[in-house]
């Protein structure tokens, strides 16, 4: 069953981007209109986050969102077979040297991003980009034949798939040498794992603190990776050097700057981001 799904993957992506849109835009019509894919779960997500705007600003959030998302999927499974030139036609690296700087002064680099525009493209992007190792942090699925496949794919360029259990003692085994350890900060905890509440987009938000405590530990650089879509099919990514001193911050101070400048970047421009995830399924304990 993995070789046939990995392989109708495949062909699927040997299909020209423009036709793929095509499929893009049939799909909008089906997710948005016709079976209303997670909408109650949009529409309350943005409902929470963007109290002040009105019904009808909150519903065109929710149309923009919808139409990238379904460019966001044909995009992704595009990677299965996009070549190297055609990656770096799509994925414009504004500041480079502000992320490879850091390696090429013998330092390894925690780099930082988000659910935010297409970072399954920026994955082949940095990899085509850095000489230096990157560990790519994932969160495993339940589905392990779909995580087998696509953890292939993303890997086409030579980046390495690190679960997020085993991420300590990857970095521990790469910690001599530069390399650059990718994190996506938004990930949703579960109410077993270690987490903190910050104040995020007008609400109480739990958010992972492994990055905080892998950079305390480490004193590793940490950059964030800001990736916005200019047009369609068209990114541009972006680097900004949190702090070169984590270890010196004070407890959490590094989940507020990360979770800040991504607030920030929502904010912005929120169609973006991936709304369709419940992200605020637990409260604090009063």
């Amino acid at each position: 069953m993995k070789h046939i799904l990995a392989a109708g993957i495949y062909l699927f992506s040997l299909l020209p981007i423009r036709l793929l849109y095509v499929l893009s835009d049939i799909s909008y019509v089906f997710t948005y209109y016709l079976s209303g894919y997670r909408k109650a779960v949009v529409q309350h997500n943005l409902r929470r986050a963007f109290p002040e705007k009105t019904d009808a600003e909150r519903k065109e959030i929710e149309r923009r969102f919808y139409r990238f998302f379904n460019d966001l999927l044909v995009e992704c499974i595009k990677m299965g077979s996009i070549s190297a030139d055609e990656v770096n036609r799509r994925m414009h690296l504004v500041n480079p040297e502000e992320l490879l700087g850091h390696c090429r002064n013998g330092s390894p680099v925690i780099l930082v991003t988000a659910h935010y525009g297409n970072w399954e493209l920026a994955i082949h992007s940095l990899s085509l980009l850095s000489p230096f190792p990157e560990l790519i942090i994932y969160k495993p699925l339940s589905n392990k034949t779909f995580e087998g496949i696509y953890n292939k794919i993303r890997s086409r360029f030579g980046a390495m798939m690190v679960p997020m259990q085993q991420t300590l003692r990857k970095i521990t085994e790469y910690r001599r040498e530069a390399h650059i350890s990718v994190f996506v900060a938004d990930q949703t905890p579960g109410g077993h794992h270690n987490h903190h509440y910050i104040p995020f987009l007008n609400q109480q938000t739990p958010v992972f603190t492994g990055i905080e405590k892998i950079a305390g530990k480490s004193n590793f650089p940490v950059v964030y990776c800001h990736i916005d879509r200019i047009k369609r099919g068209r990114y541009a990514c972006t680097f900004h050097t949190l702090t070169t001193d984590p270890a010196s911050l004070p407890h959490f101070e590094l989940t507020r700057m990360h979770s800040a400048h991504l607030e920030n970047i929502i904010i912005q421009k929120p169609e973006l981001w991936l709304w369709s995830h419940r992200r605020w399924k637990h409260s604090p304990q009063l």
